[in-house]
């Protein structure tokens, strides 16, 4: 099985931010990504030792048992046991941070100075911001950052063939589950028209209409569930 590199850390700013909270904020998350790298090590380290505590366990009670044996004559415990479990203590420690980049959601949202900071953190790793419209323009205005961007791509609607395409491969978001039946024409249709491809929205009727499905104990996707979605998340007539 190929092995399977997490080096990425996805950092949403909140609406109030500080540098500082930033800084924590994305300590953490490179902390938890290290700990994901670390994992297999301590998984095959538990292995390993539960196999030599077993192996010690058997040889220590074939030892007791033996007649005339006391407990005074309790064998000690195998040493490879620790030494092993030190081992893999070092392998952990020389598990270096993976990130190699960070993207940061709702970027807009970030006084200039917090992006300052994200960019000072992590100078020398690879980065992306996405935001609203116009967050370039801010950029624009301070050099120093403005200088370290390679490229700037603006995210447009899908068009609705490409929506098509997305629903007639049973996309959903991640975490929704809807029915495996295919969705009909006229539930295409409609969402195409709701969304305008504005795959967010599409995100969030999708998701809705997973709790529609839900709450009314259906398994097929109407145009009445679609309808009955749109109306719960206030998104407008169409």
């Amino acid at each position: 099985m190929p092995s399977v590199i997490f080096d990425t850390v996805l950092y949403t700013a909140e609406v109030i931010n500080t540098p500082s909270r930033v800084a924590m904020d994305l300590s953490r998350a490179r902390e938890r990504l290290t700990g994901i790298a670390v994992r297999p090590i301590e998984r095959k380290a538990e292995a390993v030792l539960e196999e030599i505590r077993l192996r010690d366990e058997a040889r220590r009670r074939e030892i007791l048992e033996k007649p005339g044996c006391s407990p005074e004559n309790r064998p000690a415990v195998d040493p490879a046991y620790f030494q092993t479990y030190q081992f893999y203590q070092a392998r952990k420690k020389d598990v270096s941070d993976p990130t190699s980049l960070i993207v940061v959601d709702e970027a807009d949202r970030l006084q200039m100075n917090s992006l300052e900071q994200v960019r000072s953190i992590f100078d020398s790793g690879g980065m992306i911001l996405i935001g609203m419209p116009g967050i370039e323009k801010r950029i624009a205005r301070f050099p120093q950052l403005y200088s370290r961007i390679g490229f700037v791509h603006e995210f447009r609607p899908l068009g609705s063939a490409e929506v098509q395409d997305l629903l007639e491969q049973r996309w959903a978001p991640p975490g929704v589950t809807l029915p495996r039946a295919a969705f009909t024409p006229e539930v295409v249709a409609r969402l195409i028209r709701m969304t305008s491809g504005n795959l967010r929205l599409l995100t969030r009727l999708l998701t809705q209409i997973e709790r529609v499905l839900t709450v009314n104990d259906a398994d097929v996707i109407s145009v009445e569930i679609v309808e009955a979605a749109r109306d719960s998340l206030v998104i407008g007539q169409a």
